[in-house]
């Protein structure tokens, strides 16, 4: 007997059909698995340590600053993408994070 044990095994071919089926399972473990991570709060920022603030501070928008310079000022210790989110609902901005000069925000308490 020569060559390897296993060299009279044909190998595993795919089909067409088999390569899509395959795809599309494991795009489908993919986004099963994100949805249960994002669904947990595992990428949720770390809401819960940061309980809603009672006490609100105002600041009044000046030419040229943006929501996210104002979150870096009012919480330099946290994330700023966590103070933009927590600004945008205590003003109820909804998702839109546009500011206006003169305009005046409440600011979560720290």
């Amino acid at each position: 007997m020569s060559g390897s044990p296993h060299s009279d095994r044909t190998p595993i071919r795919l089909t067409r059909r088999g390569r899509a089926v395959l795809i599309i399972f494991i795009a489908g473990v993919t986004l099963v698995s994100l949805w249960l991570t994002v669904g947990s709060g595992a990428l949720a920022g770390g809401r819960e340590g940061h309980p809603p603030s009672t006490r609100a501070e105002s600041v009044v928008v000046e030419p040229g600053e943006t929501l996210w310079d104002i979150a870096a000022d009012a919480d330099p210790g946290n994330d700023p993408r966590l103070v933009v989110q927590r600004i945008l609902d205590l003003n109820g901005m909804g998702g839109d994070p546009t500011v206006r000069p003169g305009q005046e925000l409440r600011l979560p308490a720290r």
